[in-house]
């Protein structure tokens, strides 16, 4: 049911509409979505098996880009399941409290992301900068006690978005033109003063975003200047593609992430429909892209997962 007049209510539903000037398109855009989602469901469960399980990859680097790959699941499996029901069998219904829970483990799960990339980024610092100490700064525990820093800091900083949305009246339409529950185009349904909700959404991405880079940017240019200060072989070469494989991670996720969350505030121009099928980007073509990259270019997963499939086929 549609609500269209101005009297305040309280809805118990959302409708998505998906992705509105391109209703013709929703099956083909559906199946390419699909498609992405698959491959990051096979990739990061691959990943994380293979971490699990052989114990050559029992390192911090690995130990976090297994957290990644749990990140990475949550965040593709938080959106794109309503979202194939929206473009397949028009199932645009989601309750308002299933909308606050998307909203949450999006916004938060994007933030853990980015935790996990900043520790990445510190532990290549320590293994190229100081790698004789190395194993005795990042233990087990200390890993564990980073990835549980990097999560409960998403969490908490996300928690009172759907708080502060839950608050608010709502008078114009419970209709969310979008593919998920994405913070701002719910909040301007409501027929109230949304600008703390912008402020403090706008102030956690400044903080997150502006910490974390700050910090992976810090980090590398000491590795950068550490590596090519080495004499040029094997080791260096090593190094830097090690390295290569964690830009092409940070890059893939921040500037889909960046570029989604300026143009939805500051280009009134841009179509609706761009800054949706971007924000879909930005959380669904990371979690594929990841797998890929360290499955290529690092050789311990390389060589592990040869010989998982070697194994099978003998």
């Amino acid at each position: 049911m549609l609500f269209q007049n101005r009297t305040s209510f309280r809805p118990t539903t959302f409708l998505l509409l998906g992705i509105p000037g391109l209703e013709a398109a929703h099956v083909w855009i559906s199946i390419l979505f699909c498609l992405v989602y698959l491959l990051a469901l096979m990739g990061n469960i691959l990943i994380f098996f293979i971490i699990k399980t052989e114990t050559v990859l029992h390192e911090p680097m690995f130990y976090f880009l297994s957290m990644l790959a749990i990140t990475d699941l949550i965040l593709s499996t938080s959106t794109l399941p309503k979202m194939l029901g929206v473009f397949w069998f028009n199932y645009h219904e989601i309750s308002f409290h299933a909308c606050l829970t998307q909203m949450f483990f999006i916004h938060a799960f994007s933030g853990v992301e980015s935790g996990l990339l900043v520790a990445m980024a510190l532990d290549r610092y320590v293994a190229i900068c100081n790698p004789l100490r190395h194993s005795s700064i990042l233990t087990t525990s200390v890993v564990a006690q980073v990835g549980l820093v990097a999560l409960l800091r998403g969490l908490v900083l996300m928690t009172p978005h759907p708080f502060l949305v839950r608050r608010w009246p709502y008078c114009q339409s419970n209709v969310v033109p979008h593919t998920y529950c994405e913070h701002m185009a719910v909040v301007k349904l409501a027929c109230a003063d949304i600008s703390i909700n912008s402020l403090y959404s706008l102030a956690v991405i400044i903080f997150i975003v502006g910490t974390d880079v700050t910090c992976i940017f810090l980090s590398y240019v000491q590795i950068l200047h550490t590596v090519f200060n080495l004499p040029p072989n094997d080791a260096r070469l090593k190094m830097l593609s090690t390295c290569g494989s964690h830009i092409c991670v940070i890059l893939t996720f921040y500037i889909p992430a960046l570029f989604s969350f300026l143009t939805h505030r500051f280009s009134k121009h841009m179509p609706r429909h761009t800054h949706i099928l971007l924000a879909n980007m930005y959380l669904l073509v990371p979690p594929m892209l990841n797998p890929i990259i360290y499955g290529v270019r690092t050789r311990q997963i390389r060589e592990c997962v040869l010989q998982l499939f070697m194994t099978k086929i003998s």
